[in-house]
């Protein structure tokens, strides 16, 4: 079998690899199992310095990078070069913080000595998506390598040129043979990669059906799991929101990268007292993105990654319609060559709705309609997912006080959703458990040991 890469803007084949042999994933998990501990052993200077090295190079390689991106999955390349250097930017944070935040911490008790000290786990297994194939392979694996764990790779099978470019990426800045791997295997291999004796723990992005399926292999087999799955990311905006400035950070939630984020924001929730307004600024910053090819540095919007999700979004989108709303802008595939979908703007949106109900992964923003703030939060946390939340409001103490009530992993106030190293990152409900990033992230992976020192006080 092979894994193909296809271009989503030309439909045309960029390349075609062999899918590894059960043979290949198993010198590779041998590898990774080898090196754990001479990873492990190896120290923290020796790992940061490696991560320096890393950013170092994902840095002299941006424009390359960024075009690989653009190409086999469609993102604007603006997008695709800002994703490389993010990459870059915490590839240098946890080279610089890895080692404050696994310092062992001493705790009171009974003993003359007591204190906790992480353990790196040993192999990590990340399944990772294409949506942003080089950063999302950061994100999972920057805190779990400078944690002195090794990992090994299993991306979409739609994005193998990224996906051995992250693999390439590592060797170049240096990382010892067995400490990141790239696997060209498709899902079916994963259950069995999982439960083989060697694999400590997965990582998956992804979406809630395929965590649902991760998390009870990795449940029988007893072994740790984290999960950041979907999103139906809620928009506050209340009647004393800078509309303006609302509107337009909206405009960007909803779109960026081509509306297939897990925390774009999806449903927009507006008190009634100014969603006409709102609307008309939403609308016009929609109706103004420009949508083509996204080589092209003053393009927004490029194509969705594969013709199926052209599909599944027009569908959602023709139901809603169905059953009520309106289209204020776009709301049809573009036509011609490329997965493309015009950035929609529905209104009238009803809680029933396919696109309420339901992950939309493209440019379709939902507006629902409501009478206040009491409102606002119901239909906020009336749905299965709970990954991100943002609220709009001039008091910031109003903010911090609804943020309190969002049933979300995260909630934003008056900014957008976005991943930063130094923030935990992930969710509850059906966008699953566990965290990335910060601290907290880098905790995910390690053996948190108690030690007690006696004789006993």
């Amino acid at each position: 079998m092979s894994m193909v890469s296809v271009n989503p803007a030309t439909e045309e084949q960029l390349a075609s690899f062999e899918e590894h042999t059960w043979e290949q994933v198993d010198g590779a998990l041998q590898r990774a199992y080898d090196a754990r501990h001479p990873w492990r052993d190896a120290g923290f200077d020796v790992r940061a310095a490696r991560l320096t090295e890393l950013a170092a190079y994902l840095r002299s390689e941006k424009s390359r990078l960024g075009a690989l991106l653009t190409a086999e999955m469609g993102k604007p390349i603006v997008e695709a070069e800002a994703e490389v250097e993010k990459c870059a930017w915490t590839a240098d944070w946890y080279a610089e913080n890895g080692e404050r935040l696994l310092t062992p911490r001493h705790l009171e008790s009974t003993a003359t000595e007591s204190y906790v000290r992480f353990q790196p786990l040993g192999v990590v297994l990340a399944v990772m998506p294409w949506n942003f194939p080089l950063w999302q392979v950061m994100r999972a694996g920057l805190p779990a390598l400078m944690g002195g764990n090794v990992m090994v790779l299993k991306h979409a099978s739609n994005v193998p040129q990224a996906a051995l470019a992250a693999e390439q990426a590592f060797r170049e800045a240096g990382f010892p043979s067995g400490v990141f791997q790239t696997l060209l295997v498709p899902s079916a291999a994963v259950e069995r990669i999982i439960t083989d004796r060697r694999v400590a723990a997965v990582t998956l992005t992804g979406s809630d059906v395929a965590g649902a399926q991760v998390a009870a292999t990795a449940g029988r087999a007893l072994k740790k799991s984290v999960l950041e799955l979907g999103g139906s990311d809620p928009f506050i905006v209340l009647e004393d929101a800078n509309l303006e400035q609302a509107a337009s950070v909206a405009c960007r939630a909803r779109n960026q990268n081509n509306g297939q984020s897990c925390i774009s924001a999806k449903r927009f929730i507006v008190e009634d007292a100014v969603a006409d307004e709102f609307e008309e600024r939403f609308v016009a910053a929609v109706a103004g993105l420009a949508v083509g090819d996204p080589s092209r540095r003053d393009v927004n919007i490029g194509p969705l990654a594969r013709a199926d999700l052209v599909d599944d979004l027009d569908r959602q989108v023709r139901r809603s319609i169905a059953e009520g709303a309106k289209v204020a802008v776009g709301g049809e595939r573009r036509a011609g060559t490329g997965y493309y979908y015009q950035p929609t703007v529905l209104t009238g949106v009803t809680r029933s709705m396919p696109v309420f109900r339901q992950e939309t992964f493209g440019p379709v923003a939902a507006v629902i309609r409501v009478g206040d703030a009491e409102e606002a939060l119901a239909v906020a946390n009336d749905c299965e997912y709970g990954l991100g939340a943002n609220v709009w409001t001039g008091d910031v103490e109003r903010g911090k006080r609804m943020a309190e009530r969002v049933e979300s992993g995260m909630v934003f106030v008056n900014g957008m959703v976005a991943s930063d190293a130094r923030l935990p990152f992930g969710g509850i409900k059906r966008s699953g458990f566990g965290r990335e990033l910060s601290e907290f992230g880098m905790h995910e992976f390690q053996n948190i040991q108690t030690v007690w020192v006696g004789p006993a006080r």
